[in-house]
């Protein structure tokens, strides 16, 4: 049975990690350079300026803005209609100021964020009106991805720019061990385990999450982690969030496998989940 006490406050705590990462995301693209902006990104096609503007694409639109148009074309690094979605605010900002972008950012999300607090919502399965591109997401959904939406862009910056930081802020807990959570779905469907298979990562900075493949042939968390699991895999919060986030190949080194070695290899390559 649901807690309505505990729904609250579960979806103020995702509010709360969200407003965290908008600040350190704007505080970053404050201290950048000119020069930096246009710098390429781990993302296909995206420079700095490109990833500036999609956040301020998305938090605009949640903020009440009217949904965008634009003329995309077919770009080579799009792919599927959420990228063509997300390439509109790209597009339309493409001649806009580092300032413009930076203010944009802090206005919509300002005004969400009074939004937020002054009629928080209190049911994770509620529908959130507006949302960006039509997506059927709850609240929860909503809320949760948001802080993992702008920290992974954070890091993207960080990244192209050579400043590298931010790696123990609440929206990078939050950010990781969401996505620690689709390891049962690798394991099931996209590396296709037979039941009874169980997977352990142990990640730096939280603690071992641990999976197994159930009769049904679906990823399912165990509760404790096995003594002996089929493979358990090690890595940094960094490397982790990379391959998760889909940013970059497997690094030689970066990840250390025991048990299954060829299950664990094939559960690094299909770890990405989130473009």
């Amino acid at each position: 049975m649901s807690d309505p006490a505990n729904d609250r406050a579960v979806l103020a705590g995702y509010v709360d990690v969200w407003w965290q990462a908008i600040n350190d995301f704007t505080t970053l693209l404050e201290e950048l350079p000119p020069e930096a902006w246009s710098q390429p990104t781990d993302l296909a096609g995206w420079d700095v300026r490109a990833v500036a503007s999609h956040v301020a694409h998305l938090e605009g639109i949640l903020a009440g803005s009217p949904e965008e148009t634009a003329d995309v074309g077919e770009p080579p690094h799009v792919t599927g209609l959420m990228g063509l979605y997300t390439e509109i605010g790209v597009v339309n900002r493409r001649e806009a100021s580092p300032d413009a972008l930076i203010n944009e950012i802090r206005s919509a999300a300002t005004a969400r964020h009074t939004a937020l607090l002054a009629d928080p919502p209190t049911d994770p399965a509620g529908k959130p009106e507006p949302i960006f591109g039509g997506v059927p997401w709850d609240w929860r959904t909503l809320l949760r991805n948001r802080p993992l939406d702008v920290w992974m862009h954070e890091q993207d910056v960080r990244r192209a720019v050579g400043r590298p930081g931010g790696m123990d802020s609440p929206a990078a807990v939050h950010t990781a061990e969401y996505l620690a959570e689709t390891l049962g779905y690798v394991l099931a469907k996209r590396v296709g385990a037979p039941a009874g298979t169980t997977a352990v990562l142990e990640l730096e900075g939280s603690g071992p999450f641990a999976f197994t493949v159930n009769d049904a042939g679906r990823g399912a968390p165990l509760a404790e982690v096995p003594a002996d699991p089929t493979v358990t895999l090690r890595m940094s919060r960094e490397a982790f969030i990379r391959l998760a986030g889909g940013r970059c190949e497997p690094v030689p080194g970066t990840v250390t496998i025991t048990g299954n070695d060829a299950l664990g290899a094939r559960i690094v390559g299909a770890m990405a989940t989130t473009p």
